[in-house]
């Protein structure tokens, strides 16, 4: 293994050396998404459509370390994962607005666990298809994530095709090897001074660890095939396609989704509204505001987000006696377990000095006793708020408090192009529910190096220290499992 990331190292070395002079394509932002620095132009002709579009380069490495306080026979094991791969993606120039998209992704496995236990893998599990392991027998995917025609006119943008959509609830979440992407159509424009209006039909989605698209809600297959469809760690399990067939219901789902974000309207204040819909199903309406104070050589920044959740056609599978309440299907302990009506709010504080050396953050959140918030588009309805690493705090009466401090080691003096992120959270799950996990604090750590030496070469280490509570029993007096583990992350990404 040390022979053959050497040689990789060497590679990227290699390449980074030879277009160190060259301007940046492309940038990592701290979430993993990416910045486009050079962008393709506008032509005369349809032949310089294609000529003078641009190509754009990505190599990976990702490895997860995951190490449990606590077994449980059959159903957990400390576990690992490597992924190696890269992306390559070409836009046309656009003529007379009209632009294409291409992404093909790829991520293989030369050294990954054994076959019959990769129901096990946690974090890791998006280096690869379970589904393809389960049904081939083969580690490793590649796939074409993107995938669109485009349209650009007035500050205004019109994609149909696959492709990555970012939103309240939906995101790329590109912090493994393949992004989550979308099937259908989208709109964003920014016509409007200081606003961003944002609007999308979609009737596909493809998660990280998928080679294939899948309905963008619906749980197991026609067979029962857990990987085959929307097998999204935060999927309500309930929302299965035997239980959508039972009910009457048509398994195959589109997601809505309608946006509108404004940071001019009124001095200092940021507020996005969004409506986000799987139709006769559960719709979400989300409201988020950030309002900065100056405080001289600081500015204090409150912010505040609500997301109410509304049945629209859930409880129609809840009168089979299935409980769509819980995310796990566990209605125990759910004043009323047939429906999904429920909301969450959130707020943090955030002090931040006009040097940007550093900022802090202090946020909690707080989950109505109803139902659990359905959100599989990997877009947390915590994130950015209360959520650290590999965390699921929306599951109903869940109450979070979060600490977080970030510091840019460069601009200390310490460390060239290195930025550190430190959180830690309190998690108080409602103990009385046995589909939901029992209380826990999490340390979780972030370093971020970007090489200035070598332009487009960055490294990242995460690491997640889980304490969880190792006695908690529930409604029906049994013990929960202890959540405990601690969890190591290492990825490297060189763009060109």
């Amino acid at each position: 293994m040390r022979k053959y990331l050497a040689v990789a190292a060497a590679a990227v070395l290699a390449i980074g050396a030879t277009q160190s002079f060259a301007k940046e394509k492309r940038e990592l932002k701290g979430n993993m998404t990416l910045k486009y620095n050079v962008v393709p132009q506008d032509v005369d002709t349809l032949q310089e459509m294609f000529t003078k579009g641009v190509w754009y380069g990505r190599l990976r490495f990702n490895s997860f370390l995951w190490d449990w306080d606590k077994e449980y026979a059959g159903k957990t094991k400390d576990n690992w994962a490597i992924g190696i791969g890269g992306s390559l993606e070409y836009k046309t120039a656009y003529y007379h607005g009209l632009g294409a998209t291409v992404g093909i992704y790829t991520s293989q496995n030369p050294w990954h666990m054994d076959k019959d236990e990769v129901q096990f893998v946690k974090a890791g599990k998006d280096t690869f298809s379970r589904y393809r392991v389960k049904t081939t027998g083969h580690f490793g995917m590649t796939v074409v994530a993107q995938a669109f025609l485009e349209y650009k006119r007035n500050k205004t943008s019109f994609k149909a095709g696959r492709q990555i959509f970012e939103s309240m609830l939906t995101k790329s979440n590109d912090t493994k090897m393949i992004p989550n992407t979308f099937e259908g159509y989208s709109l964003t424009s920014r016509y409007f001074s200081g606003t961003t209006i944002k609007l999308a039909y979609f009737t596909k989605q493809k998660l990280r660890d998928h080679t294939t698209f899948h309905d963008v809600l619906t749980f197991k297959d026609a067979n029962g095939e857990s990987w085959a469809n929307n097998d999204d760690s935060a999927v309500n399990k309930a929302l299965s396609y035997a239980n959508f067939v039972a009910a009457g219901k048509d398994p195959q789902n589109d997601l809505i989704v309608a946006e509108l974000a404004n940071r001019s309207l009124v001095p200092n204040l940021k507020f996005k509204l969004n409506y986000t819909t799987v139709p006769d199903v559960v719709a979400l309406a989300g409201f988020e505001a950030h309002y900065k104070i100056p405080l001289g050589e600081y500015s204090l920044v409150p912010g505040f987000r609500y997301i109410k959740q509304f049945d629209k056609g859930a409880d129609e599978i809840g009168r089979l006696g299935v409980a769509v309440a819980n995310l796990k299907a566990n209605g125990d302990g759910y004043k009323d377990p047939y429906s999904v009506d429920s909301y969450i709010w959130m707020a943090r504080l955030d002090l931040k000095p006009k040097s940007k050396i550093w900022w802090a953050r202090l946020g909690y959140s707080k989950v109505a006793d109803k139902a659990d918030i359905i959100a599989p588009w990997r877009g947390f309805p915590t994130g950015g708020f209360t959520r650290a690493m590999a965390q699921y705090n929306w599951y109903a009466n869940t109450k979070t408090w979060m600490i977080r401090g970030v510091v840019n080691l460069d601009k200390v003096g310490l460390v060239q192009g290195l930025k550190a992120s430190l959180r830690y959270a309190m998690q108080d799950f409602d103990d009385k529910k046995p589909g939901v996990q029992a209380d826990s604090n999490i340390v979780h750590l972030d370093l971020i190096e970007k090489i200035k030496s070598i332009p487009g070469l960055y490294l990242k280490f995460r690491m997640g220290l889980v304490n969880g509570d190792d006695n908690t029993k529930d409604i029906n007096g049994n013990l929960k499992k202890d959540p405990s583990y601690n969890e190591f992350r290492f990825e490297v990404n060189y763009l060109f």
